[in-house]
């Protein structure tokens, strides 16, 4: 196992979430109405890696408002996003982070990821 060390790790580990993510059964059709091109899936997964580098390595790289986009997904999907799917996303976060690393970053990248989706949840209504 290795450890999360910098940019590299980060973007295997948000581009291996997100490949699972595009398979699951709930979650993977609200992400594919969302992201149609590969060109979308392409911004998304920088837009998410500068995010994570950002929330790890507190480095100024994300610029983006993610209560104001799952608001927007939850009402372009009419409003069909409910705890389950949370769930479901901090699962197979997990899962990933587990599969790939471990360590201290490792540890604080599953801890964010539930006050952030706890926060979102809470907010979207």
């Amino acid at each position: 196992m290795r450890e999360i060390k910098g940019r590299e790790e980060v973007k295997e580990l948000i581009t291996t979430f997100y490949s699972s993510i595009k398979k699951d059964k709930l979650l993977g059709p609200i992400f594919l109405s969302m992201l149609t091109t590969e060109e979308s899936w392409d911004t998304h997964l920088d837009t998410l890696t500068d995010f994570w580098e950002t929330n790890l390595f507190q480095v100024i790289k994300f610029h983006g408002n993610p209560m104001e986009a799952h608001q927007r997904t939850d009402k372009q999907t009419g409003f069909e996003i409910t705890q389950d799917h949370f769930y479901q996303r901090l699962m197979l976060w997990n899962k990933t982070v587990d599969e790939l690393f471990e360590g201290d970053k490792a540890q604080l990248a599953k801890e964010k990821a539930r006050r952030m989706g706890t926060h979102l949840y809470i907010n979207i209504w």
